[in-house]
């Protein structure tokens, strides 16, 4: 009779980088995305990241997959102050946002989230909206009463997010927007540094970048893939990625980006494949 095979998963160098918060929360730079994950997906998919060792999950009410997210974390047993949330209210919410808020929080499981975006520039889908001013109003009062610990925008432009601190005196936390070495603006970035806005990226897995001769060539000569180098390539920039994995092992994957390091002239010859 044989005996019973051990199998071990190998160890993941998670990354430890993180960024300060106005409130004084910290957020991690490495993040768990959830858009197009719904129903048991969702829950398998972040139960997966939360085992990993990802302490970031990312999620908006129009993902429609906030209670999964929710029962996921509920069931990994991890603290929930161990662990940052962010949610998003989309602008077709205006007037609506304090019900909405309390929608994701109940679903969520939680009283409150670490960060609440609005998910897109509201001129966007809500013609004669503007900006959003009356909306980012909206947001600043729920973070007052503590349902959210930190707000921000997505989708803004920096001219945009100028005209909310002029009209209200506060400034996003945080400004979401679709990053990585393709659309690499040093612009941009010191944008949002010289405003104190903390720069996250989304869909930096996409795009061609996987696939990029100069991205593949990189990954190549580290013995890593192209998306361990794409995320590592966020970390080293201080920006904020969530990469978003339905598969087990490609969650564990893109996390563990802790134990290298892209050099000098990595850094510039990523960036210089922006606008490319």
């Amino acid at each position: 009779m044989y005996g019973t095979i051990m199998t071990m998963e190998p160890t993941l160098t998670l990354p430890t980088e993180s960024t300060v918060l106005p409130s004084g929360r910290a957020m991690p730079l490495l993040g768990f995305g959830t858009w197009q994950l719904t129903g048991s997906e969702a829950v398998t998919a972040t139960a997966a990241a939360l085992d990993a060792g990802y302490r970031h999950l990312d999620t908006a009410t129009v993902y429609d997959n906030e209670e999964q997210v929710g029962q996921a974390l509920a069931r990994s047993g991890v603290p929930r102050s161990e662990v940052f949330i962010t949610t998003k209210v989309p602008p077709s919410r205006a007037g609506e946002e304090g019900a909405t808020l309390g929608v994701s929080l109940e679903r969520l499981g939680t009283d409150h989230v670490d960060l609440w975006l609005i998910h897109w520039t509201p001129e966007e889908d809500e013609p004669g909206a503007g900006i959003g001013i009356d909306l980012w109003s909206a947001l600043i009062n729920e973070r007052e009463q503590g349902y959210a610990t930190d707000i921000g925008v997505s989708n803004y432009s920096l001219e945009q997010i100028d005209q909310l601190v002029a009209a209200t005196g506060v400034t996003p936390a945080v400004n979401q927007i679709e990053w990585s070495p393709l659309l690499f603006d040093a612009a941009v970035l010191a944008g949002h540094r010289e405003r104190g806005i903390v720069l996250e990226g989304y869909s930096g897995l996409r795009g061609g970048t996987l696939e990029h001769p100069v991205i593949v060539a990189v990954a190549e000569r580290l013995g890593r893939t192209p998306a361990q180098v794409i995320i590592r390539w966020h970390l080293q920039h201080g920006t904020v990625v969530i990469p978003k994995s339905s598969r087990a092992q490609r969650v564990r994957s893109n996390a563990d980006v802790g134990g290298f390091e892209l050099s000098a002239a990595d850094l510039v010859a990523l960036d210089a494949l922006g606008g490319s």
